[in-house]
């Protein structure tokens, strides 16, 4: 398993997290871009929401949370997203 980084200074509820994702990677990854945005990798295809769900499964095990506190708010079916932490 990749080591994801430490991304538990992002886990307030209420707080905003925009991220790119790219899907079809070649492993699950996380990196954290010198502007301070996020982008995702993840292995699976983006067809159903299986890649939003992939992406939200990874970001909730680097913020050491619970899947069920991150809430898709934008971008369902575009590589720029935006998760809140409830």
């Amino acid at each position: 398993m990749a080591q994801l980084p430490d991304l538990s200074d992002l886990a307030q509820p209420g707080a905003e997290i925009a991220l790119r994702v790219t899907p079809k990677a070649s492993r699950n990854r996380i990196e954290r871009g010198e502007d301070g945005g996020l982008r995702v990798y993840v292995t699976v295809v983006p067809e159903d929401g299986k890649a939003n769900v992939a992406v939200q499964k990874l970001l909730a095990k680097a913020m050491g949370i619970a899947r069920s506190r991150l809430t898709l708010l934008r971008g369902q079916t575009a590589r720029d997203k935006v998760f809140r932490v409830d």
